[in-house]
């Protein structure tokens, strides 16, 4: 296997006499030429309606509107391998496909540049983040210039852009200062929808609303500071104890997805650690519903919908209290969240999660309580001295453990008895109460009670720990004894003095018994969701500053406007505060609180209160923040005085006529981007976090579409081979000799002599299978790697990556160019002469079917076609003009440079990116005929000729008109079978 310079082939090698022969280095200079011809014209500027870059007679004169977007890259400091452009290749291709039709296109792109792979380089060299990320932007906007993609530069950006980021603070500060009121009617006539916090404070203080503090005072008593903590508890973005992933080796709380199923960090593989600590948080939940309904219209793969709802989680059941006595002696109670209430009769003990705030009050200080079990302890012999010990000892452990790992099915149960008994209150029995990790402080109410006989892990831990199981619902017949039953049946066991649900199907049964607590005061039916607030701060430096500041009381004030952006200063260390590994007791210290002068000052909030100190919020947003609405100022990236022009986010994200096909009647058009194309990767987070921000911005009136992407396609992926040697470690693919196997046997490789093992997946560095676009550049040109890409099959496969492929690409361009271009003199070398019938016939039919297949992103079968047609003119001695013609303005969206080479050779001004994509004409579309067996009792008597669109009554009447027929019908004809249009077969009377 040689590198991809060592592959460039060429059907014949130029020579002297042809020196105008398409090769790498001749589709260099012709697509370098058309580069610099793009840019120094603006040829793919689109116009805006309204703002600073104002062209209202542009926007009239042009058709339709269509914004056509990536998901936002990482300016990595490898740069780009072979798989990050075929999305990138996709998009252009639709973008071009539609700018040929007269629509205004806007196609962008920028870079989500607040990264922590900079900053941890920064923690390394000392070197500011910003020098690595603006270094790794040039190289890839290098690579992406190179590639040919007709982006309207003038709206590239970068998060870290400050003009960018003053209105990633903004839009914060609109969330902060927003409540959401789940009685407000929208526009659609639904109920909830975000408001000012001003109008609360003013239904407050009216009294049309009531509100106490945490100790019961009345707002109208509460004075200022004591106000602004009850306001923190409706705002949309708020500070939190809540329980994050704390990992002390890096000195930062990592996301979920920084998180190893084995509960250590991605990064350096550090413990982490369920810690409770301060944190803003974004009330997400508040969206739940909105979230999961409007799924229905947008245009997204089904399965990209049912992860997004799944994510949500939302379920229908009830909140029920155990009762339960603290070790002090008080009453409380254990809340659950379930979904068979019905089952509560079989609940035979309760977990906890390990994170749960009533943990310590449940655990006595003293020696284990009469009654328990001595497999409840726990498993260290240690520890089980004492319940405290014990508990303790069990919730270390599980800190260090991964949600997923916690919640895999299959693993052994583990868990510890609190030392507290609760009791049923349907059965009235005390049931003991266990810490498990098996329960999520995530889900629900951070409690389960505990069905054995209905589900599958409360029965392995009964089983386990020896508790009894009390089955609540009937098991069919043949149902093992040892083993729960999870289908549906009438309710057994389930009766007091007070209510029966016996003899009752499972949707009876739930109904009755909810209305039951309800009526005892014990629970209530309810909604649930596996949403939780969004965890919104980082202890980094290199992420956007919280526009925020306290006062001497703690209290919360949002930066004046006019002072946005709040930049970052210069730090002595870009490093967080790092502790000891297994350290789970210490706690954040950000590298901004490392810079007093910044974090201290003085400010008049103009207020009457005249010039007071304030300390800055020294945690830093996630990079979610900046990736959250960056489509929308690709709409107006050069406005200062807002984050979008009304009109022009009214224009670019409005909504369509037609709805979602298979939306439910009465679903209206969202609006938002036209097509957007990413991994599907980033189909739950990212496309949640960038929903949520978007309908708050439209409740507030500041965006008029309410959804951010109408339609979402979901790319594959391009893979490739990667080889380890007998140590395990990778070596160079491209070094990598293949050895065909005899007999039928599978081929073996070596690596400089020696043997190596190969293994199919990512594309990567760290593999050495990775390829660079700028390879490809210089032993093809970019436009037969578009070709190449295009061409590997469905857009939303992944796919395997085979250099020695490219070459069929290369060919095609090729014989296309020689199609065009005398290789001898350079000059254009078509015809005008008519096409042939067939010819004429196949032209319109590839028109055809490439419109569809632009339309559908099924660019690999538009490819196929054009390939066909190519082939058919080849054969010709002169190229008929008009087919010639058309089929370079079909090639043009895939491949640009060596099209407008073409074009232009063939005596045209202005380009190809706006003329005119030829229109199909159904008259000119000759069906070719086909041949009709006739069959006489089943055996062949005639054939004739017939078009393919015949129908079956043509058809009949046809063969019954046949002279042979006729002869051997004379008596009559019994019956006529007709297959249209190649078989007939006439059974005579």
């Amino acid at each position: 296997m040689s590198q991809a310079s060592e592959n460039q082939t060429s059907e014949r090698p130029q020579t002297d006499d042809t020196p105008h022969r398409y090769t790498a280095a001749m589709a260099r200079d012709i697509e370098v030429a058309w580069q610099d011809r793009w840019e120094e014209e603006g040829t793919f500027a689109a116009p805006n309606p309204a703002g600073p870059w104002a062209e209202p007679d542009k926007v009239a004169a042009l058709g339709r509107k269509l914004i056509v977007l990536d998901m936002f890259p990482y300016p990595s400091g490898v740069g780009l391998h072979v798989g990050h452009p075929l999305g990138y290749i996709a998009t252009d291709v639709y973008s071009r496909y539609h700018r040929m039709q007269g629509r205004n296109v806007l196609h962008a792109l920028g870079y989500d540049a607040f990264g922590l792979p900079a900053e941890q380089y920064a923690v390394q060299t000392g070197q500011h983040p910003r020098k690595t990320t603006e270094e790794n932007m040039t190289n890839m906007k290098r690579q992406l210039r190179r590639l040919g993609l007709g982006f309207d530069n003038r709206r590239t950006f970068a998060t870290i852009d400050e003009d960018y980021y003053k209105w990633t603070q903004w839009i914060f500060l609109q969330i902060w200062d927003a409540w959401y009121d789940a009685d407000a009617v929208r526009e659609d006539g639904g109920l909830g929808r975000a408001r000012p916090i001003s109008e609360l404070v003013e239904l407050l203080d009216s009294g049309e609303r009531t509100a106490t503090s945490d100790d019961g005072r009345p707002w109208a008593e509460l004075d200022a500071t004591d106000r602004a903590k009850v306001l923190e508890g409706y705002r949309l973005a708020y500070q939190s104890e809540a329980p994050v992933n704390w990992c002390p080796g890096l000195g930062t709380v990592l996301s979920n997805e920084e998180v190893t199923n084995e509960g250590r960090s991605e990064r350096g593989n550090f413990p982490v650690f369920k810690r409770n600590l301060s944190q803003w948080m974004m009330r997400i939940t508040s969206y739940a519903d909105r979230l999961a309904d409007d799924l229905d219209g947008v245009d997204w793969p089904e399965n990209v919908k049912r992860l997004q709802r799944n994510w949500i989680g939302r379920s229908q059941g009830a909140r029920v209290t155990f009762p339960v006595v603290t070790t002090a002696g008080e009453q409380a109670g254990i809340e659950v969240f379930t979904t068979r209430p019905d089952t509560i009769f079989g609940a035979t003990f309760m977990v906890v999660a390990p994170e749960h705030p009533l943990v310590d009050s449940l655990v006595p200080q003293g020696d284990w309580p009469e009654g328990t079990e001595a497999g409840w302890r726990g498993d260290d012999a240690d520890t089980s001295g004492t319940p405290a010990a014990a508990v303790a000892a069990y919730r270390l452990a599980a800190s260090r453990k991964g949600d997923v790992e916690r919640q895999t099915e299959g693993r052994d149960k583990t868990g510890v008895f609190t030392g507290s008994w609760a009791t049923n209150p349907l059965t009235g029995q005390s049931i003991p109460v266990f810490v498990a990790d098996y329960v999520l402080m995530g889900y629900g109410t951070g409690a389960i009670m505990a069905v054995p006989g209905q589900d599958t892990r409360d029965w392995e831990f009964a089983e386990k720990f020896d508790i009894p199981i009390v089955r609540t619902v009937q098991p069919t017949e043949g149902h093992p004894d040892d083993q729960p039953f999870l289908g549906d049946g009438v309710a057994i066991n389930s009766s007091n003095e007070r209510i029966s649900l016996d003899g009752l199907h499972v949707g009876e049964a739930k109904e009755r018994i909810i209305a039951f607590l309800e009526q005892e005061g014990t629970g209530h039916g309810t909604v649930n969701y596996r949403l939780r607030d969004w965890l919104f701060s980082r202890q980094r430096y290199w992420g956007e500053p919280f526009p925020i500041m306290y006062d001497a009381d703690g209290v919360a004030h949002p930066v004046p406007d006019a002072e946005l952006p709040l930049t970052l200063p210069d730090v002595p260390d870009y490093s967080p505060k790092t502790f000891d590994p297994d350290d789970a007791s210490s706690s954040p210290e950000p590298p901004l609180s490392r810079v007093p002068e910044w974090v201290n000052v003085e400010v008049d909030l103009g207020d009457g209160r005249g010039t007071r100190s304030f300390r800055r919020e020294t945690n830093t947003m996630p990079n979610w923040a900046g990736s959250c609405w960056y489509y929308l100022r690709y709409l107006d990236p050069a406005n200062h005085e807002a984050f979008v022009d009304p009109e022009n986010e009214a224009y670019w994200l409005a909504r369509h006529d037609e709805t979602v096909e298979g939306a439910p009647a009465g679903t209206r058009d969202p609006g938002g981007v036209d097509l957007y194309v990413g991994g599907v990767e980033h189909a739950v987070l990212h496309l949640l976090y960038a929903r949520f921000w978007h309908k708050v911005l439209f409740d507030l009136g500041h965006v008029r579409s309410e959804e951010p992407f109408r339609k979402y396609f979901s790319q594959g992926y391009i893979q490739a081979y990667a080889y380890t040697d007998a140590r395990g470690q990778y070596v160079p693919a491209a070094e990598v000799e293949e050895h065909a196997g005899g007999h039928g046997a599978e081929p073996t490789f070596t690596w400089e002599g020696q043997p190596v093992n190969r293994e199919y997946g990512k594309i990567g560095k760290s593999l050495k299978n990775s390829v660079s676009p700028d390879e490809m550049y210089d032993a093809y040109g970019a436009d037969t790697f578009r070709v190449y890409e295009m061409s590997m099959g469905p857009l939303e496969l992944s796919k395997p990556w085979e250099i020695r492929a490219v070459v069929g690409s290369q060919r095609f361009l090729q014989r296309l160019w020689r199609n065009v271009v005398d290789e001898a003199t350079g000059e254009a070398r078509v015809g005008d002469v008519e096409p042939d019938q067939a010819l004429t016939t196949q032209l319109h039919q590839t028109i055809a079917g490439v419109r569809e297949d632009f339309e559908g992103l099924r660019f690999n079968t538009a490819i196929a076609k054009l390939i066909e047609l190519n082939n058919a003119v080849t054969k010709l001695d002169v190229p008929p003009r008009e087919v010639v013609e058309a089929l370079v303005l079909m090639v043009s969206p895939i491949a640009p440079h060596i099209a407008e080479e073409m074009w232009a050779r063939l005596g045209h001004a202005g380009g190809v990116a706006f003329a005119a994509f030829p229109e199909s004409d159904a008259s000119k579309i000759v069906q070719e005929q086909v041949t009709c067996v006739v069959q006489i009792k089943g055996k062949v008597r005639d054939r004739v000729e017939v078009r393919p669109d015949i129908t079956e009554d043509a058809l009949r009447e046809l063969v019954l008109a046949r002279p042979k027929v006729q002869a051997a019908t004379e008596n009559g004809v019994r019956t006529v079978i007709v297959r249209a249009p190649k078989l007939v077969n006439v059974v005579p009377a």
